[in-house]
């Protein structure tokens, strides 16, 4: 039997919705990224005689040598992977706690029963933007269903635009900072190939000087370009695989919710006769 009962609505998750400045996770990720290639990488230890402009010692004395732009690229790939951890836990919270995809069987069976109250009881269960979505949709059917001056279509449109507008209040905190890990992906190819053309210019100045004195400098050059061609293209591998697991998730919390909406709409439809 259909539960008319209207209960109040619980208050919005309050766990984490994400970082809206993430201007500052940028800065600090510079911060971070410049202090590890001056002060660990650059650390003398690292370089034959204890110079840093001499000959590298090891593995971190030859990425330092990848000049300035190493910080640049060391910057990106801290931000992103700050983002990413950012991102897993907002997600998280958005996509409540129970299972996803048993969740949207669940309600949809309760809302195709008319068992709002057992629908309500799963949406505080589940909490998180799907279950925010759901009891909007919900107190909107129910709203409309006790209006008798309003025509059915008008009705299942309102019950529709709640859906949409819920909707939208929540896509924000599911796609926060996610154009900024897009921009890095492409960001860390081109900071790569800016430090290429660095190094290479520099291993050319050292051949158009001539003689084996200048070997030094086409060493560092080449160095140089290989380091950040290298570093780069690791932190576009890593955006990339951010970007699109986010994505990815994001996209089954957008199908669950217009899998709910669709049903609660179609429900109002086939159990309503009026006009």
């Amino acid at each position: 039997m259909a539960t008319t009962t209207k209960a109040a609505a619980p208050a919005k998750n309050s766990g984490f919705q994400g970082v809206k400045a993430a201007w500052i996770i940028l800065v600090i990720c510079a911060i971070a990224g410049y202090s590890v290639w001056y002060f660990i990488m650059g650390n003398p230890d690292n370089f034959v005689g204890g110079d840093r402009s001499g000959h590298p010692a090891n593995l971190l004395g030859t990425v330092y040598k990848g000049g300035f732009v190493v910080g640049l690229i060391l910057t990106l790939l801290f931000t992103v992977i700050c983002l990413g951890i950012e991102r897993f836990f907002a997600i998280k919270t958005a996509s409540g706690k129970m299972n996803l995809a048993k969740f949207t069987a669940q309600v949809k069976a309760a809302i195709k029963a008319q068992n709002f109250d057992e629908a309500r009881s799963l949406c505080n269960k589940m909490q998180g933007s799907v279950a925010n979505v759901v009891l909007a949709s919900i107190n909107m059917y129910q709203t409309v269903e006790g209006d008798t001056m309003m025509k059915k279509a008008a009705k299942i449109a309102k019950i529709q635009q709640a859906h949409e507008e819920a909707t939208q209040l929540e896509m924000p905190t599911l796609q926060m900072n996610m154009p900024m890990v897009a921009t890095i992906v492409s960001l860390g190819t081109l900071t790569a190939l800016f430090g290429t053309v660095l190094g290479m210019i520099g291993s050319f100045q050292a051949l158009s000087a001539g003689g084996g004195a200048d070997s030094m400098a086409l060493s560092a050059g080449i160095s140089e370009a290989l380091v950040n061609t290298a570093s780069g293209i690791l932190t576009s591998w890593v955006a990339t695989v951010v970007y699109n697991f986010f994505s990815n998730k994001i996209d089954k919390l957008t199908y669950a919710l217009d899998e709910i909406g669709y049903t609660i709409a179609a429900t109002y439809d086939s159990n309503h006769n009026e006009a």
